[in-house]
């Protein structure tokens, strides 16, 4: 599964997780996105499943800050986009907030979704605090993995207290 980023630089460049997944060779920076590519979008109508896996080549994330999600989100990227279940974030800026996802959170956790779960330990292995993202969403993310349809998400989900 090919992992790329569409940055938009937002963010603190030194604060960037897309920008150290780049550096690190684990995701090609594009500026365009292909038709068999899902878009991770946290406003798009249907969660990411693990079948989603058959239908796509690559997964990409728009790398952009929180304030202005809403507004870049408006745009049409092409390719599939999907939302993730809900997640609490790892990471310090943001830490147990749900959906308050780093880039690198959000791509490992649709990763971890589809079962590319090699590739998703190792994208948060490169920041100290990945293995916090895990630990916080060890038990969802197993059950995600096992639904399939939207339907099933949103009931682990408000099993846990989550709104979907």
């Amino acid at each position: 599964m090919k992992v790329q980023v569409f940055m938009l630089n937002q963010d603190d460049p030194s604060k960037c997780t897309a920008a150290k997944l780049v550096k690190f060779g684990i995701a090609k920076q594009v500026r365009k996105a292909s038709d068999r590519t899902m878009i991770l979008d946290p406003f798009a109508e249907k969660i990411v499943l693990r079948i989603d896996r058959q239908y796509i080549d690559s997964i990409t994330a728009i790398d952009c800050s929180w304030e202005f999600a809403q507004k870049t989100f408006r745009k049409k990227f092409g390719g599939l986009p999907k939302r993730l279940p809900p997640l609490l974030a790892g990471n310090p800026v943001n830490y147990s907030k749900i959906a308050k996802l780093t880039t690198a959170e959000a791509i490992a956790g649709a990763l971890y979704i589809m079962n590319f779960k090699d590739l998703a330990d190792s994208i948060l292995n490169k920041f100290k605090w990945g293995h916090t993202f895990f630990e916080l969403n060890q038990d969802l993310l197993r059950e995600y993995s096992n639904a399939e349809t939207d339907d099933q998400m949103s009931e682990i989900s408000r099993e846990y207290g989550l709104a979907a």
